[in-house]
């Protein structure tokens, strides 16, 4: 109990001294340095009492935009909500231009804070902030609660800004309202929000199509989705455009499913002319699906699907929406069929068509042949790998339970140009070294992630310091919960008896432990 008791007080004791460090001002202040010097620090507590002091120190100082939006993401991301919301009512007071971004992180901040309502009520007093555009805000709000189910929210919230001139465009929000809808199995409401899409001033695009089109067909209502694909025709595809395929595709497949292949076929050779305007040796292809008619159903699909690659005007976006859209249903044979062509017409894949093949490997529990993928298939074609793409592999192997391996993922980061490990790497990676009970290895990779000013969340520090405290390593258990006290984050309880464990264990009772503790209780310890 006295070293328990012990240890609470060096927490206190370094938690204080904290604000009493100081740093080296420079002669004089710009919000540009001062963006730096918070961001430099460790703790989000002393970033936000330097912030404070910069004005005592240089009368002449003021805060813009940027610095606002650098302090308030660095109390977000640390999720000190309250101190968060003082310096937004700051920024408001001092009614400096501020850009929608901040208020975009912000209202993240509050979503994963489980806040909503404080998320609301910010967006709705932006009009008494320096900010002249809000659409991104009213986006990214709009995701959230369409996350949560409140739907009456979103649509309160639509039509309260619909009509303003801050959110610049309506066409998101639209095309988000009808997903919502088409998964709730309503589409016959996302149809007529389609049709009144120009009364908001706006007009469909390939997305607002191609969610509509996907939600008519899991109906079944194939007329309205057929009507829809003609209106297509004329209204965006008048030159042919090798993305809408994928458009085409699902009301094909639908037909297929719904058996009526004739009628699939009628409208392929449409599409082939009028849709994707087709060179004319595609055309022999619907002879062979003629032939084929009655086959086996998924025969008829394999047939069309190999018409629409053959058919479309070659060029990476339509491959690329065409191969995306196969891997994002799991449809692995087409995707690498797709990838053939392109190869074969001379186009090199890109790495959206990569990630979404290696998320479609991993869902498909092939995780063997997911690592292939980046370690050879894109060496061979020559594509590098960029930072979504190595963290989906490392996310996918961590899921698998062999985070070890993914340790060679962060170094080949490290040795690639310009493609620096983000947050997300590491935090997930020590996190799966956690999981895996490698908490050694989860302590070197979080010493490479401090050196970046990267920390891990509070979850992932407990498990990392109780796993040490297993091990019997209590030197390093001791080092994490510095970290963990030097970014003012409290301990779990279930830490602190792990700790006494460990420390009361005889096997871990050596004067290196001993001096660890006497160096954290030191009033002079500095972090």
């Amino acid at each position: 109990m006295i070293v328990i008791i012990s240890l609470v007080y060096c927490f206190r004791i370094t938690s204080s001294l904290l604000q009493l460090m100081g740093i080296r001002w420079p002669r004089i202040l710009t919000p540009k340095q001062l963006s730096q010097i918070i961001q430099s620090q460790k703790n989000p507590l002393k970033a936000l009492q330097i912030f404070d002091e910069a004005k005592c120190k240089y009368p002449t100082y003021r805060h813009n935009g940027p610095v606002y939006g650098t302090m308030i993401n660095i109390l977000g991301r640390s999720g000190r909500t309250n101190e968060m919301k003082r310096i937004i009512n700051q920024m408001k007071e001092d009614s400096c231009e501020c850009h929608d971004s901040i208020f975009v992180n912000v209202i993240r901040s509050y979503a994963q804070a489980g806040l909503t309502n404080e998320a609301i009520f910010l967006f709705k007093s932006l009009p008494e902030f320096n900010c002249i555009e809000w659409t991104r805000s009213l986006n990214t709000l709009l995701e959230i609660l369409v996350e949560e189910s409140k739907l009456e929210s979103v649509y309160q919230l639509f039509l309260e800004n619909s009509c303003g001139w801050e959110v610049k465009s309506r066409a998101h929000f639209l095309n988000l309202l009808m997903n919502v809808l088409c998964r709730m199995k309503r589409s016959d409401l996302a149809l007529r929000i389609f049709q009144e899409m120009s009364y908001q001033n706006c007009y469909p695009n390939k997305e607002s199509y191609r969610i509509l089109m996907r939600g008519l067909c899991e109906e079944k209502r194939l007329n309205e989705a057929t009507h829809l694909l003609y209106s297509m025709f004329w209204r965006i595809s008048q030159k042919g455009s090798g993305e809408d395929v994928v458009v085409y595709r699902t009301l094909l497949e639908a037909l297929c499913d719904n058996e009526e292949g004739q009628e699939a076929i009628q409208i392929l050779d449409k599409v082939l002319r009028k849709g994707l305007k087709a060179p004319k040796r595609c055309y022999k292809l619907i002879d062979l699906i003629h032939w084929q008619n009655g086959a086996d159903t998924e025969d008829m699909k394999v047939l069309i699907n190999e018409a629409l690659i053959k058919g479309i005007v070659p060029s990476s976006d339509s491959y690329r929406a065409m191969a995306v859209d196969f891997y994002a249903e799991s449809k692995i044979d087409e995707g690498n069929k797709v990838l053939k062509e392109m190869h074969d017409r001379g186009f090199k894949p890109s790495v959206g068509i990569y990630e979404a093949k290696v998320a479609a490997l991993f869902r498909d529990g092939q995780v063997d042949e997911a690592i292939m993928v980046i370690d050879c298939e894109m060496v061979q074609k020559n594509c590098v790998p960029n930072i979504r793409l190595y963290n989906a592999v490392i996310k996918g192997i961590c899921h698998e339970r062999k985070s070890t391996t993914a340790i060679m993922y962060l170094e080949r980061m490290s040795r690639q140009v310009g493609c620096v490990p983000n947050y997300e790497t590491y935090e997930t990676l020590v996190d799966g070294l956690c999981k895996d009970g490698k908490y050694v290895d989860g302590k070197k990779v979080m010493d490479q992630m401090s050196v970046h000013s990267f920390w891990p969340r509070v979850g992932t520090l407990n498990s990392l310091i109780q796993g040490l405290c297993q091990l019997g390593d209590l030197h390093s258990a001791i080092m994490c919960l510095e970290d963990m006290i030097s970014l003012a984050l409290t301990p779990d309880i279930h830490v602190w008896q792990s700790l006494l464990d460990a420390i009361c264990s005889e096997n871990c009772m050596n004067e290196a432990s001993f001096k660890t503790l006497e160096q954290l209780q030191t009033p002079y310890h500095s972090l």
